[in-house]
């Protein structure tokens, strides 16, 4: 009886301690497949950061060797969440089992790098806002030689060739198809991130194969949906689990009238005026009504949380405020956010609902997931090396764990 008990604490020790620091065992081995997305934003990645970090904690408390890749499928990010996706993907090179950053490790980088990073000094009177040297050489820096077959979970990054006029979806699982996809990270981070005007078009070849590059939030500033489309296009329909974090817009303060709209000179709306902001904000708000719609009307199984800060500070919405007050308002923002409502998105008047819960409290709940899901796996890996049948692995998902994952369908579906 002894032997046994020893057995079993040594079997549970491994599984939230030894094999902590393994990959994620093949969806196939689990229930749910979990996929995170980070929206693009400059220096504004500083807030989805913030809320990570709570995440990463969160996880940390529960297998003190947790790294966001241990438990995401999927990790895809556009612009500077491209940058924050491949430094939360990327080995360390002290230890290949871990990731390279932390998500404080991030919210640091971005408070260290940010002020070199967007320095007005360094750009030019006709060409961009920055000359992005220092973030090509730091962003090499810090991923290395890296490629993107390397990373310790799957990744998409988009980008937009402006040779070709075409997308670009940098992605593990088209590697097999598009062999010279797999890029250095370095060099993907840094197509997503070339924002026109701000920074200047990116260019590398690979395998023989130009790219000429501009930010992937030219087609997708929030990845989410690219993301899925990755997923279900190389998996037969599984059950999915997504966090989609932002980095913030700005409460709507002025509106228009139609009739005062009618007389605006066309230079104005050529000029821009508020037409960029019609755009984006009509744009972001049907790519949430996809988003909320498909997981409402697919599959009962599918769970999606989106945490966005919808007002936004004005002197903190600048993607290249990197003044020390702005950058600690971004932070102070995200921590603030953590103690807001989720909001969700009115599929009929296009209205936020608050819902009974916290940014925080799901963030718990879908620690809980997380966790349930690796043992679930990692207990039927084992069994599988013992030579039993899968069939008979009895499924590890806690009493609490179902509950959070029942929470969240009723919540956000």
């Amino acid at each position: 009886m002894a032997h046994l008990v020893f057995f079993v604490l040594l079997f549970a020790g491994q599984l939230i301690g030894g094999f902590s620091t393994q990959r994620l065992p093949p969806s196939e081995n689990g229930n749910i497949i979990t996929v995170l997305s980070i929206d693009g934003g400059g220096i504004k990645g500083i807030l989805p950061a913030t809320v990570l970090d709570y995440l990463d904690k969160a996880l940390k408390a529960k297998d003190p060797n947790a790294d966001l890749a241990h438990y995401f499928d999927v990790i895809g990010g556009t612009s500077t969440g491209g940058l924050m996706t491949a430094m939360l993907a990327a080995p360390s090179p002290h230890d290949p089992t871990r990731a390279a950053f932390t998500p404080a490790q991030i919210v640091e980088f971005y408070k260290q790098y940010g002020p070199h990073i967007f320095n007005e000094s360094t750009g030019t009177l006709f060409g961009p806002q920055f000359d992005g040297k220092f973030l090509h050489n730091i962003t090499r820096k810090v991923l290395k030689d890296t490629r993107l077959n390397q990373t310790l979970t799957n990744v998409v990054i988009p980008a937009f060739d402006m040779k070709t006029q075409k997308p670009v979806i940098f992605s593990n699982y088209k590697l097999e198809n598009a062999p010279y996809l797999n890029a250095l990270l370095s060099d993907i981070a840094l197509s997503t991130s070339a924002a026109p005007t701000i920074l200047p078009p990116y260019y590398f070849v690979n395998e023989g194969v130009e790219f000429n590059m501009l930010d992937g939030a030219v087609e997708a500033g929030n990845p989410t949906q690219v993301t899925i489309s990755e997923v279900l296009q190389h998996n037969a329909y599984p059950n999915i689990l997504v966090l989609s974090v932002g980095t913030g817009v700005e409460k709507v303060t002025k509106t228009f009238d139609a009739h005062e709209a009618a007389y605006w000179p066309k230079l104005f709306w050529l000029l821009g005026g508020p037409l960029i902001d019609f755009r984006g904000r009509a744009s972001a708000a049907m790519s949430e009504y996809y988003l909320q719609s498909f997981f409402a009307g697919s599959q009962p199984s599918y769970q999606y949380l989106r945490i966005e800060e919808y007002d936004l500070n004005p002197a903190f919405s600048s993607l290249v405020n990197v003044t020390p007050e702005s950058m600690k308002g971004l932070e102070d923002t995200g921590k603030q956010l953590l103690h807001e409502n989720v909001v969700k998105l009115n599929l009929d008047t296009f209205d936020l609902e608050k819902l009974k819960l916290t940014n925080a409290e799901a963030l718990d709940r879908i620690a809980d997931i997380l966790v349930g899901e690796r043992q679930s796996r990692l207990e039927r890996k084992s069994i599988e090396k013992r030579g039993r049948p899968v069939l008979e692995t009895p499924r590890v998902f806690s009493d609490k764990t179902e509950a959070s994952v029942a929470l969240l369908k009723n919540l956000f579906i």
